[in-house]
């Protein structure tokens, strides 16, 4: 693919529907059915309260929004300073965010889309000023690869990594209720800026107790 043909299909596009697709915002592909147009997958506002229970944020711009659920947690913590996403859902800027040529004086938080993870980080990390955040939901395989381990875990290592002990809830274009598989597991991964060290795993369902609290966050409820 050349590259001016890659550039123009990087609104990105995933390879299959699938739990392997983009996971908080846009996607096309050849195997999604006439009627069902762009995909996205939303994040459980509570997969975001969890995080917020355990780590403090400021000034933070949710750079891959889809239709407002995360930012509409943020925004009631007082803390969301800016959303938006590829292509406008109804709320928020629109903005290619790998393609922003500015600096942002704050934290980020977001669920990125998968085929662009490893880029959503590092453009991340290079436009927000030292000791600022960066959390990003993952998934947990984004520990493997070694690319990745170069280029990011060993150079720009997440200060924690949030994980719960069951798989949460990721809905095709935010329907909830659809769901009827989780796959793949996930966790928040947290950067601070010039941080040089190892990074703690935490689980998130064990210190908020979040079975009790509301089990419907996950699939696997047993």
């Amino acid at each position: 693919m050349g590259a001016d043909k890659e550039e123009n299909n990087r609104d990105w596009i995933a390879n299959k529907a699938s739990t392997f697709a983009l996971l908080g915002t846009d996607y096309k592909t050849k195997k999604t059915s006439p009627g069902r147009g762009r995909d996205y997958y939303a994040t459980p506002p509570k997969a975001l309260e969890d995080l917020l229970q355990q780590e403090k944020f400021e000034d933070v711009w949710e750079c891959a929004d889809g239709e407002g659920h995360l930012c509409r947690v943020l925004k009631s913590h007082g803390i969301l300073a800016k959303h938006s996403d590829i292509v406008y859902r109804g709320c928020g800027e629109v903005i290619d965010f790998l393609k922003y040529e500015g600096k942002w004086n704050g934290d980020i938080i977001t669920n990125p889309p998968y085929r662009w993870a490893l880029d959503f980080v590092l453009k991340a990390l290079e436009i927000v000023p030292e000791r600022r955040k960066v959390a990003m939901l993952l998934r947990i395989q984004f520990l493997e690869g070694i690319r990745r381990r170069r280029q990011l875990l060993e150079e720009n290592p997440p200060k924690r990594v949030y994980i719960w002990s069951r798989r949460i809830i990721c809905a095709l274009n935010g329907k909830f209720d659809e769901v009827k598989s989780a796959v793949m597991m996930y966790g928040w991964f947290v950067w601070e800026k010039g941080f040089k060290g190892d990074p703690v795993i935490k689980w998130l369902d064990k210190m908020n107790n979040a079975k009790k609290v509301q089990p419907e966050l996950f699939y696997d409820r047993e």
